[in-house]
């Protein structure tokens, strides 16, 4: 696997067409049944709007650096307009096309100690009508994208699919398709189809013995003209299936908190690392890693670059490989977390040999909220600031070990120029919730305090491990 290809991310430019949903949620205690019928009570405390359907698709190619568009239908609705501003929060080039008759697809679930409860759906189907304003308007902004993807929940929206398929596909388009029709007929000339176990035996797909498997997948799309198909297995992991060869990948998560919205995660990601240039079977065992750390979570759930290399890392331990976020794109996964309320930790040093004083003090900093953010001193800086001799490592291979720790989210450079020698201006556009400082300090003393308390954020001030500095270890190897 080329590791390297990570770095490509942002060059995937895909557009997602689909049924585009609202996914609601009503979270709140149940502690008694309700005297009316034999149903638990809810007492709601918590309401969360999220991206749904293929919405939910595009979310993930987002959160994985991919350029994305997104085409669907909504109602002239409450919920379609909050549907707009969610992607327009995510930073999603979303071309919703709004129908006066019928409602905006929505999903509302009643979530209770970590369980669903109930789901409600509002929901009416889309006609062939209305399908013809998604392939209008995908004529108009098929040049923009590299990749289609196409995200059927059998709503109507894609009733015209395969008038589609081979518009993209004459525009010399790679197309993927999580399909929900049983008739694979209708997804003719898509290069990559993502059915479930499910669909597959729908579809006529035969599970009796893994040749049984093979042999009735490459019927299936032989028949109706597909290049390949990544089938998803639940606990059995996934297969990737073609005329001539077959590839499994074993699951990788073994406690499922909810599968809602995994298939989302698996095409997209699968999409966004084709985007990147990565061969099939490359792909989709990243995909595979995707769907686990997707499934242990709960709702439909997105999946970050940085919990993608730790996954990665523990996956790929063997081989000694390593894969880093571009410094380039932490900035907006910090923003994602924001948007998702997750308290922001920040603190700032050269980290020049990491020893067992700096990974407790990390520990200590992560541990009071949910993200931590590392600002590490470029290489110029610590020689400004310790002497010609400093750094003994690179920033990019302190980068690497910082990152590798479980403690620390995201490694940002800074000390670019002399007056930068401090973490200020970086602090000043992140805006951290709670700034983290080792050492004998007053608040007063910390570069960025006065902006973070300014914003309504938190400074605090921890003690070192005595005994432990990177001038005592470089003293103690030259003697």
């Amino acid at each position: 696997m080329d590791l390297a290809l990570l770095k490509n991310l942002s060059n995937a430019k895909i557009l997602v067409v689909g049924d585009v949903m609202l996914d609601r949620y009503w979270h709140g205690d149940s502690g008694r049944i309700s005297p009316e019928a034999p149903v638990p009570i809810v007492k709601v405390s918590k309401f969360e709007d999220k991206a749904g359907g293929a919405a939910n698709v595009a979310k993930n190619i987002a959160r994985l650096d991919g350029k994305v568009g997104l085409l669907g239908l909504i109602g002239e609705d409450e919920s379609g307009q909050i549907l707009e501003n969610i992607l327009a929060e995510e930073r999603i080039d979303s071309q919703l096309v709004s129908v006066c008759d019928l409602p905006t697809i929505s999903k509302m679930r009643v979530i209770s100690r970590h369980q669903q409860v109930v789901r409600l759906d509002l929901e009416e189907m889309f006609t062939e009508q209305h399908s013809q304003l998604l392939l209008n308007r995908l004529q108009l902004v098929l040049d923009e994208y590299d990749f289609v993807l196409f995200s059927d929940y059998n709503k109507g929206s894609l009733c015209l699919i395969q008038k589609m398929i081979k518009l993209a596909k004459s525009a010399g388009k790679t197309v993927l398709i999580d399909p929900k029709s049983s008739d694979l007929n209708l997804y003719r000339g898509a290069d990559f189809i993502t059915p479930n176990l499910n669909e597959f035996k729908l579809a006529g797909g035969k599970t009796g013995s893994e040749q049984h498997l093979a042999n009735s997948a490459r019927v299936l799309i032989s028949d109706a003209g597909i290049a390949a198909m990544l089938l998803t297995r639940s606990e059995q992991g996934m297969s990737l299936i073609s005329a001539d060869e077959k590839h499994d990948f074993a699951a990788q998560q073994l406690e499922v908190s909810d599968v809602t919205g995994a298939g989302d995660t698996v095409i997209a990601t699968l999409a966004v690392m084709l985007g990147a240039g990565m061969q099939p079977k490359d792909a989709v065992e990243i995909a595979n890693l995707a769907a686990g750390i997707a499934v242990s979570k709960l709702g439909a759930a997105t999946v970050s670059p940085e919990e993608l290399s730790r996954k990665l890392g523990q996956y790929l331990q063997k081989t000694g490989e390593h894969y880093q976020t571009p410094f380039d794109d932490v900035l907006q996964h910090i923003e994602f977390a924001k948007q998702n309320g997750e308290t922001i930790v920040f603190t700032n040093g050269c980290f020049d040999i990491l020893h067992a004083g700096h990974v407790r003090y990390l520990a200590q900093a992560k541990a009071r909220g949910d993200r931590l953010v590392v600002g590490l001193n470029n290489d110029e800086s610590i020689t400004r600031l310790k002497g010609p001799e400093r750094p003994i490592n690179p920033l990019d291979e302190r980068a690497m070990v910082l990152s590798a720790l479980a403690s620390v989210d995201w490694v940002i450079p800074f000390g670019a120029v002399e007056e930068n020698d401090t973490p200020a201006k970086l602090i000043e556009l992140l805006s951290p919730d709670i700034l983290v400082k080792g050492g004998d300090y007053a608040v007063e003393q910390i570069a960025g305090a006065d902006h973070v308390l300014r914003h309504g954020g938190k400074v605090e001030v921890l003690e070192f491990l005595n005994g432990c500095s990177t001038s005592k270890v470089i003293s103690k190897i030259k003697a």
